[in-house]
C-alpha cells in the first residue's frame, strides 16, 4: 500500500432506516450527487461511481474533508465561511470538501522533486503562484450549473475562491478538467457523508470521543483494516479538536471507493487520544 504525505451544536440522530437519509438534511447532499450520477448502493455502502481522471502516472488520491465547525473554532481570524450561518449550511451534512489531491505525478518524480515538495508547492512547481488572493488573481472554474450549486453547499471555503486554489495547485498541471476533478469530489463526500461512520461523527457533535473510537468507526463502515487509509486531522491546544480527515485512494480503484479494496494506507495523523468533535452554536 502506498503512503501520501500530509499536506489543512446543532444536536443530531442518525436516521434509524438507510432509505431515511434521503429525506434528512444530511440526505440533500446525497441527492445532489445522484443529480450529477454520483451514487449506487453497493453492498450497504454508498459506492461513488466516479470519472477516470486523465492524471497520467499518479498512483494515489487523497480526499481530505474538513469537520466544519472544528476547522472554524481553530481559526484565529475565522474566515467568512465561519462567519456567515448561510455559508455553514453545508455542515449540515457532515464533512464538507478541502480537496482532492493527486500523488506526486511520475513524470515529476523522475526529475527529482520530492514528495515533500510536491505536497507543499503542487502544480505551482511549474505555474508559478499569481499574487494576490485567488478571488482576484485567477478566474472562475467554468463548471455546469448544477455543480455549481453541488459545489456551493459541499466545499463552503468556495466563498473564499478555494475551488479555484485546489485546481490550481493540484489538477491544473496534470490534464484533469475542473468539472471531473470536483464531479469526482463531489460524489466522494456525498458516500463518505452517507455512510455509518459520519453518523458516528455526527452523534458526538458536541462532545469528545476517542481517537481509537473514530479508527475503528471507520473500519465498522468500510472494512476491517481500513483505519490505515484514514488520517485524522486535529488543531487547537494539545491537537484535541478534530478539523479534517484524509482518505487514501487508489488511482485505478477509484470508481469502487469507498470499498475497502479502494483504500490505500496512510500515515497516522497526531491527534490526541480523546478528541473534541465541535459543533456550531
Amino acid at each position: 500500500m502506498n503512503r501520501p504525505s500530509p499536506e489543512k451544536r446543532a444536536d443530531y440522530c442518525p436516521p434509524s432506516r438507510p432509505w431515511q437519509a434521503l429525506s434528512s438534511p444530511r440526505g440533500r447532499g446525497i441527492l445532489l450527487a445522484l443529480l450529477l450520477g454520483g451514487l449506487a448502493a453497493i453492498g450497504g455502502l454508498a459506492r461513488a461511481e466516479v470519472p477516470a481522471l486523465a492524471a497520467e502516472g499518479v498512483d494515489h488520491y487523497t480526499l481530505a474533508l474538513t469537520w466544519h465547525p472544528g476547522f472554524c473554532a481553530t481559526r484565529s481570524r475565522p474566515p467568512r465561511e465561519c462567519r456567515e450561518p448561510s455559508l455553514r449550511r453545508g455542515a449540515e451534512d457532515g464533512f464538507v470538501l478541502h480537496g482532492l489531491w493527486p500523488s506526486l505525478p511520475a513524470r515529476l518524480r523522475a526529475q527529482g522533486v520530492a514528495r515533500r515538495r510536491w505536497w507543499r508547492e503542487g502544480c505551482f512547481l511549474e505555474r508559478p503562484r499569481p499574487e494576490g488572493g485567488f478571488c482576484r488573481a485567477h478566474p472562475p472554474l467554468a463548471l455546469p450549473e448544477p455543480q455549481e450549486h453541488a459545489l456551493d453547499r459541499a466545499m463552503p471555503g468556495r466563498a473564499g475562491c478555494l475551488d479555484r486554489y485546489q485546481y490550481a495547485k493540484h489538477a491544473a498541471c496534470l490534464g484533469i478538467a475542473a468539472e471531473d476533478l470536483f464531479a469526482t469530489a463531489l460524489a466522494m463526500v456525498a458516500a463518505i457523508n452517507a455512510s455509518a461512520f459520519a453518523d458516528f461523527v455526527g452523534l458526538h457533535r458536541g462532545g469528545e470521543v476517542r481517537r481509537n473510537e473514530l479508527i475503528g468507526a471507520f473500519e465498522a463502515a468500510f472494512g476491517e483494516g481500513t483505519g490505515r487509509a484514514l488520517r485524522l486531522v486535529c488543531r487547537g491546544r494539545g491537537s484535541r479538536i478534530l478539523t479534517e480527515v484524509r482518505i487514501g485512494i487508489d488511482a485505478e480503484a477509484l470508481a469502487r471507493f469507498p470499498e475497502a479494496g479502494s483504500l490505500v494506507r496512510q500515515d497516522r495523523g497526531r491527534c490526541a487520544a480523546r478528541v473534541r468533535v465541535a459543533a456550531f452554536d
